[in-house]
């Protein structure tokens, strides 16, 4: 009795795992049955087939009419469930290969909207933000009567005062670091005159963020961390000036240190 149900036992654990681990080979299908499949995995959540299955259309069916509607699917999918690059890779691929005049306008709004919706924190990525500015005064320029005009304004307006926030952050953190002229330099940096930015106010941090990373002026923990001062400090000479002249003979002194080794090794692409 005992060896039957170990027998038993074996056999199901080997039919299981021949269940879970064989995967048909699909291939040399009609377009209309990699569409179906997609459309099927992706009211699935399985966005990871369905892009599996988006690749064997592609690949089989290159000129059929099923795949401009699939591709567009495809980046509305994953601009659903927040996968933003994604979704880009998607609309740049319609936009380069399929879509019309007409098509193209909206296609560059999900474009737009991507970007924006893959900055949940500005501070972190000074890349994206410029990034998404780029695309959005882009697409005003290029579709000044577009219906979607004022959101994309909107969008880029509040894309300008997060670039903003996050000047104010890094030449607070300069300022922190003894580093006068590099924080002087990013609170320089207004990109829209018509903004009043006396009375801008940075955004609020949510309270579990702001524990660990401040408000961008700060943080709880800033007293375990050592006071200290950078390489050249203007607090290390007793004359603010001083310092600067510091900092310029060091900066002179690695232009020219720079100018020698381009003398002694001339790069072969140089100019005879």
């Amino acid at each position: 009795m005992i060896i039957k149900k170990m027998i038993l036992a074996g056999m199901t654990a080997i039919i299981l795992m021949t269940g879970c681990t064989k995967e048909v080979d699909e291939y040399n299908q009609p377009a209309a049955y990699w569409y179906k499949k997609m459309i099927e995995y992706i009211s699935k959540g399985d966005l990871e087939k369905a892009d599996n299955y988006y690749s064997s259309l592609q690949s089989e069916h290159i000129g059929s009419p099923l795949l401009p509607e699939a591709t567009i699917i495809m980046a509305i999918a994953h601009l659903q469930v927040e996968e933003y690059l994604l979704a880009e890779h998607f609309i740049n691929e319609y936009v380069k290969r399929y879509a019309s005049l007409n098509e193209r306008e909206h296609a560059e709004f999900l474009k737009v909207k991507a970007k924006y919706m893959a900055l949940p924190n500005p501070r972190r990525d000074q890349g994206l933000i410029a990034d998404a500015i780029k695309e959005g005064e882009a697409f005003k320029r290029n579709y000044p009567n577009s219906s979607n005009y004022p959101i994309v304004d909107t969008m880029v307006t509040r894309l300008y005062l997060s670039q903003a926030a996050l000047n104010e952050s890094i030449a607070e953190l300069y300022e922190r670091l003894d580093k006068p002229k590099a924080s002087a330099y990013y609170r320089a940096i207004k990109p829209q005159p018509w903004i009043d930015w006396d009375k801008v106010e940075p955004a609020d941090v949510v309270w579990y963020r702001k524990m660990f990373e401040g408000d961008g002026t700060g943080s709880w923990y800033a007293f375990i961390l050592p006071d200290t001062q950078s390489v050249v400090s203007r607090h290390s000479h007793p004359d603010l000036d001083a310092s600067e002249n510091v900092i310029d003979k060091m900066e002179t002194y690695e232009q020219e240190e720079l100018r020698q080794q381009e003398m002694t090794n001339p790069r072969p692409d140089g100019p005879l």
